[in-house]
């Protein structure tokens, strides 16, 4: 286990009774024996709106780091999913957004296996590369809406 999964685990720890979190970036990096932009790094890659989180960061002597885990339905979800795609998506983000879903019991593991082989490099192949992220974009989008008709209240 590399140290910014270390550091990415003991946030989503301190997270887990309350549901958020406030840090101090060089306590932090004193704890896990790092420089505070491994600390920026793990913040910037690991709690991103894509997967769940709301960062907000107040900088000075006594600045702290606040992470929230945005908790919705699975529709609300699976709706502000849709609404952040856009008319683009690269496959990094597509399968930030699908891995969200998956822990956030908005899709199944079966509905992101598909989703996962619809967008995947291979199905997109035929398209010129141009194309591919705009098609990914729309076919993510579909599935998703589809999922949430595809389910019972």
């Amino acid at each position: 286990m590399g140290i910014s999964d270390m550091i990415a685990g003991y946030i989503i720890g301190e997270m887990a009774a309350t549901g958020s979190v406030e840090l101090q970036r060089a306590e932090l990096a004193m704890k896990f024996n790092c420089v505070p932009s491994q600390i920026n790094y793990v913040i910037a890659t690991r709690f991103t709106p894509e997967h769940g989180y709301i960062v907000e960061s107040k900088r000075g002597g006594n600045g702290y780091i606040k992470i929230t885990r945005v908790v919705s339905s699975e529709k609300q979800l699976i709706m502000h999913l849709v609404n952040s795609i856009g008319f683009v998506i690269d496959p990094h983000t597509a399968e930030a957004f699908i891995s969200n879903a998956v822990t956030s019991d908005a899709i199944s593991e079966r509905d992101a296996l598909l989703m996962r082989s619809a967008i995947s490099h291979n199905a997109l192949l035929p398209l010129m590369p141009y194309e591919r992220d705009a098609v990914r974009a729309t076919i993510l989008k579909t599935m998703l809406i589809n999922s949430i008709r595809n389910t019972v209240d």
